[in-house]
Order: structure tokens, then sequence, then C-alpha cells
């Protein structure tokens, strides 16, 4: 079956710098692997772009995804989708969740074949326990500072008008958290760590910290 893929291209300033030939190369390997599978595709570039962040072309490329305007997003290395682990797991559990593929060519994630989702699913699955751990960590910490007595509050991450969404949401239309991390990720809200995903878990603590 024909694909519509977004074939993204991704170079730090000090790549740029060099000719351009991190482009060049990256250009030409999905080029030709798309040939090669009888797919169509656009090129999507954030050139001079660290991997730190979810980069204006492919902020883009996911909100497109999203409304179903392509039926996947392709990479030359997985380095050039995220430096991060966790924007990349985020960004695979995006795929797997709204349908999509995602295809990384140095180390054969393909999420158009078995093995590929198989591959997805339990990067997802060890992503997931990470959370979860971090989570418990973090609750187990402000319980033993609670229990001596010491001030739990910090300033959110959050932006202030962000954070009044939240509060507005929850407590004025009365969403649930689950929603309104949703409506956040679908009008392309950054989440407090920049990934392009917001967790329910986020907005409760987001709205905790409103009401401690």
């Amino acid at each position: 079956m024909t694909k519509h893929m977004i074939a993204y291209v991704r170079v730090s300033t000090e790549e740029q710098e060099r000719s351009g030939l991190g482009v060049e190369a990256q250009e030409a390997a999905l080029k030709e692997a798309c040939e090669r599978r009888g797919w169509t595709y656009e090129l999507f570039r954030d050139l001079g772009c660290s991997g730190k962040h979810v980069n204006p072309e492919l902020r883009r490329g996911l909100d497109m995804l999203s409304a179903g305007q392509f039926d996947g997003l392709m990479v030359a290395k997985l380095d050039r989708l995220a430096r991060s682990v966790r924007h990349a797991s985020a960004i695979i559990d995006s795929a797997v969740t709204q349908g999509w593929a995602l295809v990384v060519l140095d180390n054969a994630l393909d999420l158009t074949t078995p093995g590929g989702r198989a591959m997805a699913n339990m990067l997802a699955t060890f992503a997931e326990l990470e959370r979860d751990l971090i989570a418990t960590r973090t609750r187990e910490a402000l319980a033993a500072r609670k229990a001596r007595g010491e001030h739990n509050g910090r300033r959110t991450a959050i932006p202030a008008g962000v954070l009044r969404r939240i509060v507005t949401a929850r407590g004025d239309e009365g969403l649930s958290f689950c929603r309104i991390a949703d409506m956040l990720t679908a009008e392309g809200v950054l989440s407090p760590t920049g990934l392009p995903r917001w967790q329910e878990s986020t907005v409760r603590r987001a709205y905790a910290s409103t009401t401690a």
C-alpha cells in the first residue's frame, strides 16, 4: 500500500556549517528508502536546530500526523528525531496510540512491520515504567519531607496562563485530568519538560499545586 510520508531532516548549527553534508546525506537516504518502497514523501527540515527540543518543523509534522494528513514519519537516524530518550519515547508513544507509521532507518525501527511494532510497544512500555517509577520516588520524597515538617511547595514550571486554563477547565468546566491533558496536547501546548504530549499525572500535579 502506498504511503504518504514526512521525511524529516535535522542538523545542528555546527553540522550546517560543515557545508551542509549532513542534510544531503539524510535526504539521500530518505529518498532512496521511500522510492524503494514505492512511498511518496514531503521533506520537513529543521536546519541549525538542537535535538533537545521539539523544533518548529517537527512540531508542524507531528500536528499534521495527529490530524491524519500523512501516513507516517521517517528519519535517517534516531538522534535526528530527538536527543533525549524521553522525547523519543513520547514520539514513539504518539505514533503507536495515534496509529501512524514511524520509520528510523539506522536501527530498523519500523512501525509498518510486525517486528517494528513489537519493538515500539516494548520501548513505550519501558518509558511508561520509567515515568511510574519517577512518580513513585517523587511521592515518597514529598511524603518524607512532609513527615519531617518541611515545606513541599515549589514554583511550577508551567506558564501562568496555561496553569490558569488547567484550573478553569477542572474547577469551572469539570473536565477530567485526562481530558485536560488531551486538550493541551491537541492544541500544541508543550508540557513543562518540552514534550509534545501531556500526561494526566502532570495535569493533576499542576492542579494540586494551586490548591496546596
